[in-house]
């Protein structure tokens, strides 16, 4: 279980105008401005749940992660993960926690792979044969067998990334916090890594909290969406629930053989239609179900073939953005 409670966190950060003269005047007097990184963070998590952390650039995504990690202790507030305190009880709670930031690695630089997991066996103090076993699972999930003996620093960003993942796995932690893990991998690399954690959640009940600007990865491996907003939490739901709520119009696209000389159901609109020998392809947007629609169109024209799309996932995030003005 992971509870935060009226978490708070504002760091300093010195401001000065360009220029020689008050880049001097920074040496003996510096004006300082306050941010509140997060300026009040409630929610909680139940063992075994995948989250999605979302929000802008500055939000305080990062903070909060690195509040939950034991490595930011907060101004105020409560946070308690599995009954212990991340930055008081850090040795503890981290023998849990895997955690991976897309921008920060927990490789060592100029040594081969396979050198890094070793000592990170040494540092979880992990079974052999526990750690014989997730690394064979690791390697062929995620296609690292050819890149063990290779040093750190030679490894494409994409190759890189997938040895993060592997190394914060490679204990077996009960918490996993995914920091933008995807960034810079391949679609082929993008595919293995979502399968591979939504089976670590279903086999091992492995809790995961992911932040990311890729909402493909947040509609792949969550099913709950927190958003935060200059250090607020704004919203907080299940994701079928929220798409349902943001999603907007939809479209459906209709091949069929008749004419459209007819009214359709309130809320649907003709965008377009296309016509070819005695077949015809039009695309409405409508609201609401699409079993309305379909069953007025099989009604009165010879319906071939129906596909009903749903609003992309990043312009169901973007309605949020926009209707809490983030």
């Amino acid at each position: 279980m992971i509870r935060l409670s009226h978490i708070k966190k504002s760091f300093k950060v010195a401001r000065r105008e360009g220029g020689f003269k008050n880049a001097l005047g920074s040496f003996f007097s510096r004006s300082y401005d306050k941010v509140d990184a997060l300026a009040d963070i409630s929610f909680e998590i139940s063992d075994g749940e995948t989250v999605g952390y979302i929000g802008p650039n500055g939000a305080g995504k990062s903070s909060t992660i690195k509040v939950m990690s034991g490595i930011l202790t907060p101004d105020s507030g409560e946070c308690v993960i599995n009954g212990r305190v991340p930055w008081k009880e850090r040795r503890e709670h981290v023998a849990e926690l895997g955690v991976v930031f897309g921008q920060r690695s927990a490789l060592w630089w100029d040594v081969p792979v396979i050198d890094s997991f070793e000592l990170l066996r040494d540092i979880y103090s992990v079974d052999p044969t526990e750690y014989k076993r997730n690394l064979d699972r690791l390697c062929e999930l995620l296609n690292l067998s050819e890149i063990l003996t290779t040093p750190v620093r030679m490894l494409s960003l994409g190759q890189r990334m997938r040895c993060e993942i592997a190394a914060a796995l490679i204990h077996s932690p009960k918490l996993l916090f995914l920091d933008e893990p995807t960034i810079g991998l391949d679609a082929a690399s993008k595919l293995a890594v979502r399968s591979f954690v939504l089976d670590l959640n279903r086999e091992r009940g492995t809790t995961v909290i992911l932040t990311t600007h890729d909402m493909q990865d947040i509609e792949a491996i969550t099913n709950r969406i927190i958003l935060i907003g200059k250090g607020h939490i704004l919203l907080d739901g299940q994701l079928d629930a929220l798409r349902q709520r943001f999603e907007g119009r939809r479209r459906l696209i209709a091949e069929f053989g008749g004419e459209l000389d007819f009214s359709l159901p309130e809320g649907t609109t003709l965008c377009e239609i296309k016509r070819s020998g005695g077949t015809a392809r039009a695309v409405f947007e409508f609201d609401g179900s699409a079993s309305k629609l379909i069953s007025c169109l099989s009604e009165r024209v010879e319906l071939y073939d129906v596909t009903v799309e749903s609003t992309p996932i990043d312009e169901v995030v973007l309605n949020m953005y926009r209707e809490y003005e983030v």
